[in-house]
């Protein structure tokens, strides 16, 4: 339960965030171009609670339904507008200015990627190598004879310093590419190339993990099942587990790395182990129940107990990505275009078959991604909600009738034929768009119980 809501409470941050982002973009255009802003709604339907704020007297609500929200300028459309007031309603202004206020929602998301993007390459973050463990028979990475603890240094010419860069740079070849050549060095430093197949992720639809379709797992170091930190009142400190015990058996079996007593304990949810333990000179048998947690539908078992921490084996793994203020700055800008570029590029495919509609995630995976982003520290959070700001900013522009884009599609044939798209037009579009979003509405919403039930 506890889970449950520290993955409801980052969803709810995340959505809370994102939507008034978004509203508020809106918002400043409307009122920077002279327009009556009379409601700022954070949700749709009936407000739960509101206040009136500002010399227009704005009401600013907090309304039931969360999926969403919407600024209410003043508008002939709406409602009678007093004369003294028609200069300010939305309906009066220019198209380039009724342009502008529409685009400015879209656009705060994707400045709002770029400012977490530049804090975070500015501030510094610690990331993973790019080290790639022994892969499975019968993968792409085994027939290219990718071995046990090589790092990779250039994705087809481009160079990589981190996990999350060759796996960016691997899915932008994909689209495009049938192979690429992996430079990779080995621990006795020797350089390679590797010829790594890539026509499986197209062929799959671009369903599922990438990387691990291509058999590129992390590289996991050989770690001494030594216990570093022991949680209170976890079931290791109840069972009398100690910082520092070297764990040398479970249940009679020789124990020789930390991995191993990850798997016994994770396969064994409220079942009693016998662990044999040597604390310093002393020989210890103690039993120990892991107690049962829900990882994803499935049961697993957890003791409350890490790792003694090894700092060669972290500076092995770990680097950490830092640039200058302004660098960091063009690497936030590129990497916000790059997603957005391939977030249209995804959506296109998508339409046109050669993407699987199973990659939709509607608010169940989003939620669950991100409680795992805000459990594994602030930057993976961060990086979490840059990303879906990107997505949030890339589908309000597609032009579909009801969403910012669909406006803004609007405006432009205005401005080609010289006067407003018809009531009536708009009023099919409207519809047109509403049934569009339902429909992909229960694509997300059957695809999230599809992956709830098949774990």
């Amino acid at each position: 339960m506890s889970s449950f809501l520290y993955y409801l409470a980052a969803f709810a941050v995340v959505l809370g965030i994102l939507v008034v982002v978004h509203e508020f973009g809106h918002y400043l255009a409307a009122r920077w171009l002279g327009v009556k802003v009379l409601r700022f709604s954070v949700g749709f339907g009936r407000p739960l609670c509101s206040w009136r704020l500002a010399r227009d007297g704005t009401e600013w609500a907090i309304a039931a339904f969360p999926l969403g929200g919407y600024v209410k300028m003043l508008d002939e459309r709406e409602g009678e507008v007093p004369a003294a007031e028609l200069h300010r309603a939305f309906n009066r202004q220019r198209v380039w200015r009724r342009m502008a206020i529409v685009a400015a929602g879209p656009a705060a998301n994707f400045l709002l990627a770029i400012v977490l993007y530049w804090g975070l390459f500015w501030n510094g973050t610690e990331e993973f190598r790019p080290i790639v463990a022994l892969p499975v028979a019968g993968t792409p990475a085994a027939e290219a004879r990718v071995e046990d603890g090589e790092r990779i240094l250039a994705v087809g010419g481009e160079k990589v310093a981190t996990w999350q860069e060759m796996r960016w740079a691997l899915l932008r070849m994909a689209v495009d590419h049938d192979s690429v050549a992996l430079e990779v060095i080995n621990p006795r430093n020797e350089i390679s190339l590797r010829l790594l197949d890539l026509s499986g992720i197209r062929n799959s639809g671009w369903e599922g993990d990438a990387l691990e379709r291509l058999g590129l797992n992390l590289y996991r170091p050989r770690l001494p099942p030594v216990l570093g930190k022991v949680s209170a009142r976890g079931a290791a400190e109840a069972a009398g587990l100690l910082t520092g015990d070297l764990i040398t058996a479970i249940d009679g079996q020789p124990i020789d790395s930390w991995a191993e007593v990850v798997r016994a304990v994770r396969s064994s949810p409220g079942s009693p182990l016998e662990f044999d333990v040597l604390r310093g000179d002393e020989r210890l048998v103690i039993h120990v129940t892991p107690g049962v947690v829900d990882e994803r539908g499935t049961e697993i078992g957890r003791i409350g107990a890490a790792v003694r921490e090894w700092p060669e084996a972290r500076a092995e793994l770990m680097t950490t990505v830092r640039y200058q203020p302004l660098p960091a700055l063009a690497k936030a800008l590129a990497e916000t275009w790059d997603k957005s570029a391939f977030t249209l590029l995804m959506i296109g495919k998508m339409i046109v078959g050669e993407v699987s509609w199973r990659n939709i995630s509607g608010p169940v995976t989003i939620a669950d991604y991100a409680g795992q982003s805000a459990r594994l520290g602030v930057d993976y959070y961060l990086k979490f909600l840059a990303l879906v700001s990107i997505s949030l900013g890339v589908l309000n522009l597609l032009p579909i009738p009801i969403l910012d884009g669909g406006h803004l599609l609007y405006y432009l044939v205005e401005i080609i034929k010289r006067g407003p798209v018809s009531e009536r037009t708009m009023e099919i579009g409207q519809q047109i768009g509403l049934t569009l979003l339902l429909m992909l509405m229960a694509f997300a919403f059957y695809n999230d119980i599809n992956r709830l039930f098949s774990g």
